[in-house]
């Protein structure tokens, strides 16, 4: 049974004060801030990126009343219908050198327009588990991906996360259906258990939409350590197109296999979503 009850003044007073004393005396300001996204560090990289910017175009897409950048580019042949929504790891951004920077730049050439999207971030001290709140706002900028992709003509939308941005990913997937997205690529994918909302296992068991869970032999421990749980996840979820792979000597980053990821990928694109072949 539920009892309302509304909250006496003195009350809301002792509150405050005592939030008061933990934002006076606490060091991390994203706490008190409310924990959103730190949207002046936003900014700085998207001044930065669109400077030094080589391959594909900033655009600003809009995620209720937050603005936020994007970087497309089209198909390299011209548009195919086909596009891939790209989300960075902790504290990156939508042109970072590895893993993102890479497959945004090359797969246009095999017929896939990509559109890498700034994901919340907070400072450079924040922890992962400081991260959690920021799951909240992940819903309306993946959304509006898929709008903007939606309005250039793109049937298949597939979404690939790396690290962060792949459980980032995997919770927007879990909690809001795939009716707009067709296939999940999960680069350096974690499970940690520390909050409900980070856990990709949990997230797995939803997912029935065709999955990559690709990460390497040389990963972080808590990627590593979670190969099993994520595999049985998604036995749970009853995903027969699910497909867990291992690269042989690959760190978290990819360092020095950019190709190989590349290669990867766009096997796993091309097996799953391209019926004709180019």
């Amino acid at each position: 049974r539920m009892v309302h009850t509304e909250e006496r003044p003195e009350h809301t007073m002792k509150k405050s004060f005592k939030l008061l004393i933990l934002c006076v005396f606490l060091t991390t300001p994203w706490i008190c801030s409310g924990a959103t996204s730190d949207l002046e560090k936003e900014k700085r990289w998207s001044e930065q990126i669109v400077d030094g910017l080589v391959v594909g175009e900033s655009v600003q897409l809009e995620a209720g009343d937050t603005t936020f950048m994007g970087i497309f580019t089209e198909a390299s042949d011209g548009p195919t219908g086909r596009a891939l929504i790209l989300a960075h790891g902790m504290g990156a951004h939508p042109d970072w050198p590895d893993i993102i920077n890479p497959l945004r730049s090359d797969l246009p050439d095999h017929g896939w327009s990509t559109l890498s999207i700034q994901m919340p971030i907070l400072a450079n001290d924040a922890t992962l588990k400081d991260y959690a709140p920021l799951f909240d706002e992940v819903a309306p900028r993946i959304e509006a991906a898929i709008g903007f992709l939606r309005d250039q003509g793109n049937q298949t939308v597939v979404l690939i996360g790396h690290s962060l941005g792949a459980s980032m990913a995997a919770s927007y997937l879990s909690d809001n259906g795939q009716q707009g997205i067709q296939g999940f690529i999960a680069i350096g994918l974690s499970a940690t258990a520390a909050d409900e909302k980070m856990n990709s296992a949990l997230a797995l068991e939803k997912i029935r939409i065709p999955v990559l869970d690709l990460y390497g032999s040389r990963d972080l421990a808590d990627v590593l350590r979670s190969v099993k749980t994520r595999e049985k996840a998604a036995r749970k979820a009853g995903n027969a197109d699910y497909r867990q792979l291992e690269i042989e000597g690959a760190d978290h980053f990819f360092v020095g296999m950019e190709d190989t990821l590349n290669r990867r990928v766009y096997g796993w694109l091309k097996t799953n979503f391209e019926k004709q072949p180019r």
